[in-house]
């Protein structure tokens, strides 16, 4: 008796519920139109102030990209004989080390400008040194395929200078670039440059910097110590071919201030650098995914005209000749997460001048060469753990060298370019 009450009563509960609900439909859209209306009303009041503060400007792109290496190397000698180098282009240390940490900051101004900053975190002779590397605007909407950069960055010359060190195939940068660009540089200026309308991928374009060192160094003076030019084609044939070719200029101007090395050498004058870099890419059915097999070469080939002078000696040299060097290297991924490759460098010293012997001008009567062999495995494009040897003779005598690194990124962090 007491259970059919209860079914009875539960019954009657739903039956009014019910009843109520549809008494007050009518009632209950009233509502949810008003609401919507007035949802409308907020977004057209807060979005004129949410664009005119710009949102990217509150929350910037952050990445941090950690890059460690232990090095063994069975000689001392860490310069390139012939060469005067910058403090970037000696080979690493021995042992552990963290390398170059790298901090980014990016965003979106508006519409029409993007902004970075780079702060690089290094240790140097036993104190950890913090450099802002880039801060740089560059514009996004200008008519004719026109991008302009302002402020430090680095300059497009060759292949390899506008990219960061932990984009690189290998875990130090080829001879040439170690001799003639200090393994990479970024200088304070503007460059520009325009997207032909063709067929295929051409650009052309062009920079005036500062010259705040290597490998010019004009810092003191109010006119500009480099310039810089370049073009390069590329595209595609077939199924999975892509392809880059490009030319590039630098003339550098240096007053002394820039290029002091340990030993007092001290130069003065000017270099012209041309280069010629070309890049191959075949994956398979155009999917790099698990397979993907690049080809890439540069040379570079300069005229050094000027003075060096050996502080310590009082020896002189005038200086009018030229040098050259190039690499070749390639790169095989043959499963998903594995890659290995292989790198030939070779540089063309000039004859040691007279009163050099024993200073970074000294060649030791041969040209300086390196064999790379590279193998890295990746937990992911943002983990790369990587085994190299070294077979350097740039002393000419065998110089064995083993470097482990890992290069680990996190954080938002764009795609990288081809």
């Amino acid at each position: 008796m007491f259970q059919k009450k209860l079914y009875l009563g539960t019954a009657l509960c739903l039956l009014v519920s019910v009843t109520a609900a549809f008494a007050q439909d009518s009632s209950a859209e009233e509502r949810i139109q008003t609401l919507e209306e007035k949802v409308k009303k907020l977004e057209k009041v807060s979005a004129p102030k949410a664009t005119s503060l710009g949102l990217s400007a509150f929350n910037p792109a952050i990445s941090v990209v950690l890059n460690g290496q232990y090095g063994y190397f069975s000689e001392n000698a860490t310069n390139i004989p012939g060469f005067q180098i910058g403090d970037e282009g000696f080979r690493a240390g021995k042992g552990f080390s963290l390398g170059e940490t790298e901090l980014d900051f990016s965003a979106n101004v508006d519409h029409t400008l993007f902004g970075m900053v780079t702060l690089t975190a290094a240790n140097e002779d036993g104190e950890d040194i913090i450099n802002l590397e880039e801060a740089y605007i560059k514009t996004l909407a200008l008519p004719y395929g026109i991008t302009a950069t302002a402020g430090r960055f680095l300059p497009v010359f060759g292949y390899l200078n506008a990219k960061h060190r932990h984009e690189d195939d290998f875990a130090d940068r080829p001879l040439p670039y170690r001799a003639y660009l200090n393994s990479g540089f970024s200088d304070d200026g503007i460059q520009a440059s325009v997207v032909l309308p063709t067929s295929i991928y051409s650009e052309i374009g062009g920079g005036v910097f500062r010259g705040r060192g290597f490998p010019a160094a004009t810092v003191k003076d109010d006119t500009p110590g480099l310039v810089t030019g370049f073009a390069r084609i590329g595209g595609d044939f077939g199924t999975g071919h892509d392809w880059l070719f490009g030319i590039s200029y630098l003339h550098a101007r240096d007053n002394g201030q820039g290029r002091e090395s340990d030993d007092g050498l001290v130069f003065t004058g000017s270099n012209d650098l041309y280069g010629i870099d070309f890049k191959y890419v075949y994956s398979p059915k155009g999917n790099n995914k698990h397979t993907e097999f690049s080809l890439q070469a540069e040379y570079l080939f300069r005229n050094e005209e000027g003075e060096y002078e050996d502080t310590l000696t009082s020896a002189v040299a005038d200086i009018d000749d030229s040098t050259s060097g190039f690499y070749a290297q390639a790169v095989y991924k043959f499963m998903k997460k594995y890659r290995v490759g292989y790198r030939y460098a070779l540089l063309n010293a000039l004859k040691t001048p007279a009163g050099f012997e024993g200073t970074a001008l000294d060649s030791e009567g041969h040209n300086p060469q390196m064999h790379s062999l590279m193998a890295e495995y990746n937990t992911s494009e943002f983990g790369r753990f990587r085994a190299q040897y070294n077979y350097d003779k740039t002393h000419g005598r065998a110089d064995s060298q083993v470097i482990l690194q890992y290069v680990i990124t996190f954080g938002a962090h764009g795609a990288h370019t081809f």
